[in-house]
């Protein structure tokens, strides 16, 4: 699998630069094979600049072709440079077109999966890889691959060109949009954690409602999202959820938002659009958040948030707020010891 410059050039809509050492494109006549970071890439890979702070790096790279921004400084390199807007979403798209080379969809069910012979999808249109379970009424649209191990349950929905890496669990009557991505180990539609007490024992209580994962939401390796104890847990279009999270029942996301690793939403949560939960970050049961908040990692919401802001600490502030109540306490050391001192004399004083 080869690129020539030119097929860079266009994939990326950039512009070649001359370099001041005059690198030169007969360096990459045999193409462009591969990707790399600055530090990593060799003379047929592609490498980017994204941040300043791996300026250093770059001067010293020894990739085929950089993706740089514009306006930077013509600088020594041994690289081929091709300037683009963002060279960041630039790269994304040279590995976007690398994967889907390299992976070609096989529709097919594998002798190794269990299919019940109610579901419902077209053969020739879908991948069962082995040991899959697809359990009955169970529909599954064109283009969507299901790993190996993976369990689908019973009136499961999934859209079209879905991707379910191994291992992954949807329970029952959940629904899925289209182009929805779940990474290995994830569970969807597992039971929200509901107990009452009654006579000095946690009787569980039943979660009969669903899941609804909406189109383009992708889901990281052994999160898990708890079906609604009624009616939808939903996660709203093009949600990216990262590895290692738990979303709790009857928690609603709103399109576009982001939550980072180890982040956990409790149960009945309203989160709105564009809101971004860094890692280890979380909120409360019962709460609402206003569209495009921020929330630091670790930081962790426990009442409404009504304006749009970056929050931080525990419980969440502004994060001018917040900062500025770290600098008092960093400055609470040096005012004991003040004290101490004042004790001290008025002490000597008696």
């Amino acid at each position: 699998m080869k690129l020539t410059l030119e097929e860079v050039v266009a994939l990326t809509e950039g512009e070649l630069i001359p370099t001041a050492t005059g690198a030169s494109v007969e360096n990459l006549e045999n193409g462009i094979t591969g990707l790399g970071s600055l530090d990593e890439a060799g003379s047929s890979d592609v490498s980017f600049l994204g941040n300043e702070k791996y300026y250093q790096d770059f001067l010293q790279t020894s990739a085929g072709v950089v993706l740089i921004p514009p306006g930077l400084p013509k600088t020594p390199s041994n690289s081929v440079l091709i300037e683009v807007a963002n060279p960041s979403q630039a790269f994304g798209l040279m590995v976007k077109y690398f994967i889907k080379k390299s992976h070609q969809f096989k529709p097919g069910i594998h002798p190794g999966a269990h299919v019940a012979e109610d579901a419902d999808f077209d053969p020739t249109q879908v991948c069962i890889k082995a040991g899959a379970v697809i359990e009955s009424g169970a529909s599954i649209g064109n283009g969507t691959e299901i790993g190996a191990g993976s369990v689908i349950g019973e009136g499961v929905q999934i859209g079209e060109d879905c991707t379910l890496y191994a291992n992954v669990t949807i329970r029952e009557r959940c629904i899925l949009g289209n182009r929805v991505m779940l990474d290995s180990g994830c569970v969807i539609g597992s039971d929200g954690y509901g107990y009452e007490l009654v006579d000095g024992k946690h009787e569980k209580v039943d979660q009969v409602g669903i899941v609804l994962l909406e189109d383009d939401v992708e889901v990281g390796a052994n999160t898990t999202v708890d079906r609604a104890r009624f009616g939808k847990t939903v996660i709203g279009e093009g949600t990216k959820v990262d590895n290692l999270v738990q979303i709790g029942h009857n928690v609603t996301i709103g399109k576009h938002c982001l939550v980072v690793a180890q982040s956990g939403i409790a149960g009945s949560s309203k989160v709105g659009n564009y809101v971004t939960f860094a890692a280890q970050s979380g909120c409360s049961g019962h709460v609402k958040i206003c569209d495009k908040v921020v929330l630091t990692a670790r930081a962790v919401v426990m009442k409404d948030i009504t304006e749009a802001a970056t929050y931080m600490g525990m419980p969440a502030r502004p994060i001018r707020e917040e900062m500025k109540k770290m600098a008092s306490l960093s400055r609470l050391p040096k005012l004991v010891a003040e004290v101490k001192e004042l004790r001290r004399r008025l002490d000597e004083k008696d």
